[in-house]
């Protein structure tokens, strides 16, 4: 009996630890402490790493690890323009030895790596995801406005697949009803040396420009001109073929466009980040048309992946349809939650 009792603790034992051993990752720190468990990814100078004894993932900063072992494979990128999916074959103080799929072994020093991303085989793992609400009601005139933001987005081996979602609803007595709806979808294409083709659908739909829809389809190429842990600057061009349908007895429009974009995110300034973006649209087929499309969203982030955003989008258009506007603008104070 004495010898079972022996056993079953023995087997308890080994099933007590196992959750321990049986996670393959492992980051040891400038400080000479060191964590195990599964890494999920580094992105703008913080690793996440999630561990059998806590329910909440732990986040690091990057500059404070001293080398990382782990057997899963990972999307690495560096600041010199690399891209590449493969695994750590080694590491030392300050270096990690990398394997690419498809080439040869790789020295990457860590303070050149901005970005670990793990591609995890199910398909909700890969998705990343957001969601804003305001909502606003005064007495006066029964005066009702809400706010909803989204954005979504799906990260493959060689590609990003995103969207968004901006819609904003007012009514208030004795007033036409406000409304303004903006979307897009955008797909990525990685290549070397930070080049990337892009192809996006962008919609747009306000009362102010008395735009009932406006869709337009680019393609073309950009390049990171400049990313760290800190932040990225991006510039990218093409062209484009722009559907407008307006409200009342409005001629509607087509026309082919040139496209010049550059978007620029500001990521570890403590708990605030910021992204901004302008797109410029000068006519190809309507002569001395230009439109312009400007985004900028203040981000402060809270605990539990909670968040409150401020943004202002702009949409200008120098020849608009006759008795619209030439411009038009929301600005947005939104609570949200990040997945």
């Amino acid at each position: 009996m004495k010898h079972c009792f022996v056993g079953l603790a023995f087997v308890l034992a080994f099933f007590a630890v196992t959750p321990i051993f049986s996670q393959t990752d492992t980051i040891f720190f400038k400080s000479k402490d060191l964590i195990i468990g599964d890494i999920k990814s580094m992105d703008r100078g913080v690793i996440t790493i999630s561990t059998p004894y806590s329910k909440d993932d732990f986040r690091i900063k990057w500059a404070e690890v001293d080398r990382i072992i782990t057997k899963a494979p990972f999307i690495i990128t560096t600041t010199d323009g690399i891209r590449t999916y493969g695994n750590v074959i080694g590491s030392e103080s300050g270096k990690v030895i990398f394997k690419p799929e498809k080439s040869e072994t790789l020295d990457i020093q860590l303070d050149k790596v901005i970005g670990i991303s793990e591609v995890e085989n199910r398909f909700l793992d890969r998705l990343k995801a957001e969601i804003d609400l305001g909502y606003t009601m005064t007495k006066a005139k029964n005066q009702r406005q809400l706010t909803i933001r989204s954005r979504v987005g799906y990260l493959a081996k060689k590609w990003l697949l995103s969207g968004s979602f901006n819609v904003l609803a007012s009514v208030q007595d004795d007033t036409e009803g406000i409304g303004r709806l903006d979307a897009n979808v955008t797909y990525i294409y990685f290549l070397q040396k930070d080049w990337f083709a892009v192809g996006r659908l962008d919609i747009l739909s306000n009362t102010e420009q008395k735009l009932d829809l406006r869709s337009n389809t680019k393609a073309g190429l950009g390049n990171f001109l400049k990313r760290s842990n800190h932040w990225y600057w991006n510039f990218s061009a093409g062209a484009s073929f722009n559907n407008e349908r307006f409200a009342g007895d409005a001629v509607n429009r087509q026309s082919a466009e040139s496209w010049f974009g550059s978007e620029v995110n500001l990521f570890d300034v403590g708990k605030i980040s910021l992204l901004s973006n302008v797109y410029v649209y000068p006519s190809i087929t309507e002569k001395g048309r230009v439109r312009v499309d400007y985004k900028v969203d203040l981000k402060y982030n809270l605990p539990l992946d909670f968040y409150i955003k401020t943004g202002l989008t702009w949409n200008y258009d120098n020849q608009p349809t006759p008795g619209a506007n030439i411009h038009d603008y929301i600005l947005q104070t939104t609570f949200g939650w990040s997945w």
